[in-house]
C-alpha cells in the first residue's frame, strides 16, 4: 500500500484562512502572527465535501418560502432559556465557551437533566472524563433519567456512526478541542482538527434535525480557542463569565440566529450544582454599606432585563508623581475618560489623586448608561460626602460633560421603585417617557455638574 503524501500548510487562528507559507499578517482578517503550521493530507483535504452528481438545486423566491413558528424545547432551566431567545431550536448548534470549572459541564448535565425527564432522547458525550466521573458529578445534581446516555470517546468516526444510529433529540459534546479524526494528522485541539469536527458535528445537526452543544476551551484572553470560523459556524455563541472564587456565575450570549444578543442569565454556585438567581438585582445589592462616600447604585439593561448594580468609587492622593488608576468589572479607558470630564467640566483637580474603581458583586457592565453612576461614585468619594443609599442613577456622558438620554428609561426605574428605592436621577431628556410614574422622586439632569451639585449637597 502506498505511503499517503503529507503536505504541510498554514492556518490563522483568527479567520481560519490556509496558506501555503507563513505570513506576519493574515491577509483575510488583517491579524498580526496569528498563523499556526499544520501537517494535513491533501487527498482529505475538505473532508466532507462531496462531489459528483447529484439532484439539482433550483434557487426559491423568498415570497414563496412559508413562515411558521420555530419549535422551542424548553431545558427546564428558566435562566438558560433565556439566553437561547426561549428554549433551544431543533437542529441548532450552540457552542459555550468558558474559563476551567466555570461549571459549563455541571451546566449542561443539568440542562439534560432536565430534558431527559421531559422524556427527550439525550446523548452526552465526553472527551475529558470517564463515565464514573459524570456519574459523580451527576450524584450531586441528582436522580438522572434512564433515557440519558453516556459515552466515552474522541475518535469523530465513532462519534458520528453513534449519533447516526442512536439519532437523539439531543447531543453535547464536551469538549470540541477534544475531539479528532483519524484522517487528519495534526494533534487534537489543532485549527484543522477543530473546524473539521465542527463542520462534521454541523451536518449532523442540520442534516438530522439534532440539537448539538459544543464546550469549548478558551484562551488566556478569553476567547474560543482553535479558528474565528468556529463561532461563524455554529448558530449560538454563549460564554460563560464569572470568577471561580466567588459563588455567581453569568451566561451571556454573544451571537444568537434565533434570538436576542442581549440577554444575559445569573446562576449561583452551589454544592447540589447551579441554581438560579431570577432577581440579579437584589443579589448583586446584598451587602451594600450604608452611609459610605463613593458608592452608588447605577442601573444597566441587559436585553429586556435590567440590573441594578452598586459603583464603588476610592480617591486618594497619590504618593508619586504619576497617579494610579484602576477598573474592576468597567472599561478602563472609560473611567480615565470620565475622570478627565470631572477635571475639565466641573473642576474637580484629580490630576493629583489614585482612583480605583470597581462594579461590586464581581459583574462585567460596560453599557454606556452606566457613565453617571462611575462619574457620581468618583466625586462623592473625592468630596467625601455619601450619596443616599435610596438614590439611583443612571445616564450616558459626554465630552462636554453633558447628560445625555439612554434607552429603557422607564424598565430602569420601575426596577429601582420595585426594589424600595425613593430618588431616581436621570438624563433631562428622558423626562417625557417617565411622565406616567408615580411613587418615585425622578431628578431631571443634563449636565454631570448639575447633577453633582443636585446629588452632593
Amino acid at each position: 500500500m502506498p505511503k499517503l503524501k503529507t503536505k504541510t500548510v498554514f492556518f490563522c487562528q483568527e479567520c481560519g484562512y490556509e496558506s501555503t507559507k507563513w505570513m506576519g499578517q493574515c491577509p483575510a482578517c488583517r491579524q498580526w502572527n496569528t498563523f499556526v503550521e499544520e501537517t494535513v493530507s491533501p487527498a482529505k483535504t475538505g473532508a466532507g465535501i462531496h462531489h459528483g452528481s447529484r439532484e439539482k438545486v433550483k434557487p426559491t423566491r423568498m415570497n414563496d418560502i412559508s413562515m411558521t413558528e420555530t419549535a422551542r424545547t424548553k431545558t427546564g432551566i428558566g435562566e438558560l432559556d433565556r439566553v437561547l431567545g426561549g428554549g433551544i431550536v431543533r437542529g441548532s448548534m450552540v457552542l459555550i465557551g468558558g474559563d476551567p470549572g466555570i461549571g459549563k459541564s455541571t451546566l449542561l448535565l443539568q440542562a439534560c437533566r432536565n430534558l431527559a425527564a421531559a422524556g427527550k432522547q439525550v446523548l452526552y458525550i465526553s472527551g475529558e472524563e470517564s463515565l464514573q466521573q459524570i456519574r459523580m458529578r451527576a450524584e450531586r445534581i441528582g436522580d438522572m433519567s434512564d433515557s440519558l446516555l453516556l459515552l466515552t470517546e474522541t475518535n469523530l468516526g465513532t462519534i458520528k456512526e453513534t449519533i447516526e444510529e442512536v439519532k437523539p433529540d439531543i447531543c453535547v459534546i464536551d469538549s470540541i478541542q477534544t475531539m479528532y479524526n483519524e484522517e487528519i494528522t495534526s494533534a487534537p485541539g489543532s485549527v484543522s482538527q477543530v473546524r473539521e469536527a465542527t463542520g462534521t458535528l454541523m451536518m449532523l445537526a442540520k442534516g438530522l434535525d439534532i440539537s448539538i452543544f459544543i464546550v469549548g476551551h478558551v484562551t488566556k484572553d478569553g476567547s474560543v480557542a482553535g479558528p474565528r470560523v468556529l463561532e461563524h459556524m455554529v448558530d449560538t455563541v454563549l460564554y460563560f463569565e464569572g470568577d471561580r472564587q466567588a459563588s455567581y456565575r453569568i451566561l451571556r450570549a454573544v451571537k444568537n440566529r434565533f434570538g436576542s444578543t442581549n440577554e444575559i442569565g445569573v446562576f449561583e454556585m452551589r454544592e447540589s450544582g447551579l441554581t438560579e438567581v431570577p432577581n440579579p438585582s437584589e443579589y448583586m445589592l446584598s451587602g451594600k454599606p450604608e452611609g459610605a462616600s463613593g458608592s452608588v447604585v447605577a442601573c444597566s439593561v441587559e436585553g429586556s432585563r435590567p440590573v441594578l448594580i452598586e459603583i464603588q468609587a476610592l480617591v486618594c492622593k497619590t504618593n508619586f508623581n504619576l497617579p494610579k488608576r484602576t477598573a474592576a468589572g468597567t472599561d478602563y479607558n472609560r473611567v480615565n475618560l470620565l475622570m478627565a470630564v470631572l477635571e475639565k467640566r466641573c473642576d474637580l483637580q484629580l490630576g493629583y489623586y489614585d482612583a480605583y474603581v470597581n462594579i461590586a458583586g464581581g459583574i462585567r457592565m460596560n453599557e454606556p448608561a452606566v457613565d453617571l453612576g462611575i462619574a457620581l461614585a468618583i466625586a462623592s468619594s473625592y468630596q467625601d460626602k455619601a450619596i443616599s443609599d435610596r438614590t439611583i442613577v443612571f445616564g450616558e456622558v459626554g465630552l462636554s460633560g453633558e447628560v445625555r438620554a439612554v434607552s429603557g428609561a422607564d424598565i430602569r426605574v420601575q426596577e429601582a421603585k420595585k426594589l424600595g428605592f425613593d430618588t431616581a436621577v436621570v438624563p433631562q431628556a428622558n423626562m417625557r417617557s417617565l411622565k406616567g410614574i408615580t411613587g418615585i422622586t425622578l431628578v431631571p439632569v443634563d449636565s454631570i455638574r448639575t447633577a453633582i451639585r443636585e446629588i452632593l449637597k
